[in-house]
């Protein structure tokens, strides 16, 4: 853990994206829960105060598009510009005093949201410039264990902060932390070039960036199937409230299986850099979608220990098919279209996350969780399965050593 840490944090550069995305992201967490609890306690119900949600989500599924935006420019004065622009931006959130006034909070969260996938996909694309690529993976990992972390920690502090000051003041910290990221950003050493106007149709340019992916021999695979574990993820996280009450706990006894998933994601980002460099991106993709596979089948075991080692590995696993084709898109993607691959990527790696959820809603109630989990289970060893039958090593991954990094 110090050695992988200690890698990131020597390269001046790998170490102020980092500090970026931690502090930016402690800010978005905070505001998350503290936007659909601020639309509870205006109007009551809630079914607007989850609207918050798919607000900050639905411009995701225009991730192709939006990623099209982070090639046209220079990634650097765009990430600067844009998070100066939403630290600005969610100053009008003072003016929400009222029921009358949420649809300014939620018109900032689409706003947000789409904003969000834009320097997601410039944060990506500049990441490959200016990180070693031998830093990549132990890059992405520390972002995940970072992200993973801040979900425990921040939205209980959004939850006090607006407890104590109300929803403004959130916003306030949240504008704060854009600022300090816009800072970060500034001062990362990169040497860009102006992208060469082209002329093409957005719509062309967009569709260059799905087409190489989808053409891509070694990317497809692991996008692919990152997308269906994350779909599987879904459903079983449609579920957790079901093993619970099966496990004769109240609803409350969630939060600690939360907690167990996202200590399993902390541990695996730390080590992520050097499991990519022994195995390679598709058996460690495939090996963490294994793992998921074998939590799912514990979940179903009707005892609390089982069900929190299920929680720890499905937290373990699910990070690393992320891990493993966003490090894959920026090692083999060329300079000019990692912005629009990489957003293509999380879209398809990340949107089936709620046609899940839904499934999952759907079929709890007439199927049970003890009959899904184990499908569930050998769904995602059968996704594992071309991925580990597989030797190929991504280009840019060491292949002379078969030893633990050190």
């Amino acid at each position: 853990m110090t050695s992988t840490i200690g890698r990131v944090l020597r390269d001046r550069d790998a170490g102020l994206f980092l500090g970026a995305v931690v502090v930016s992201g402690f800010g978005s967490s905070a505001l998350w829960l503290a936007s659909g609890i601020w639309v509870k306690e205006l109007t009551g119900s809630d079914g607007l105060a989850a609207l918050c949600q798919f607000a900050l989500w639905a411009p995701a599924l225009a991730g192709p598009l939006l990623g099209t935006l982070a090639d046209r420019t220079r990634r650097r004065p765009l990430l600067i510009a844009t998070n100066l622009a939403l630290g600005a931006l969610l100053l009008s959130l003072f003016t929400v005093d009222s029921a009358g006034r949420l649809w300014i909070l939620f018109a900032v969260l689409v706003v947000y949201g789409a904003c969000g996938v834009v320097t997601d996909a410039a944060e990506a694309a500049l990441v490959a410039t200016a990180v070693d690529k031998e830093l990549l993976g132990d890059f992405n990992g520390l972002r995940m264990s970072a992200n993973e972390g801040l979900k425990l920690v921040a939205p209980l502090a959004g939850a006090g902060l607006f407890a104590a000051y109300g929803g403004a003041r959130v916003a306030l910290l949240d504008a704060v932390t854009f600022v300090l990221a816009a800072g970060m950003f500034a001062l990362v050493r990169v040497r860009e070039s102006v992208p060469v106007p082209d002329r093409t149709p957005l719509r062309a340019r967009t569709a260059e960036g799905v087409r190489y992916l989808w053409g891509h021999e070694r990317l497809r695979p692991l996008v692919g199937a990152a997308g269906l574990t994350m779909l599987t993820s879904g459903i079983s996280g449609a579920l957790v409230y079901a093993v619970v009450d099966g496990l004769g706990r109240s609803p409350a006894y969630t939060g600690v299986l939360y907690a167990a998933q996202g200590v399993g994601s902390v541990a695996v980002g730390v080590a992520s850099g050097a499991l990519l460099r022994r195995f390679g991106a598709r058996r460690f993709g495939g090996a963490g979608i294994a793992l998921t596979g074998v939590a799912a089948a514990l979940t179903a075991l009707p005892s609390d220990a089982a069900v929190l080692a299920g929680s720890l590995a499905n937290g373990a696993g699910l990070p690393c098919a992320l891990i493993a084709a966003l490090t894959a898109v920026q090692r083999e993607t060329p300079g000019a279209l990692v912005g629009r691959v990489a957003a293509t990527a999380n879209t398809l790696m990340f949107t089936p996350t709620a046609l899940g959820i839904a499934a999952g809603a759907a079929l709890v109630e007439s199927v049970g969780f003890r009959v899904l989990l184990p499908v569930l289970a050998g769904a995602r060893l059968l996704i594992a399965a071309p991925l580990l039958r597989s030797r190929g090593r991504v280009p840019g991954e060491r292949a002379t050593s078969r030893r633990p990094s050190a």
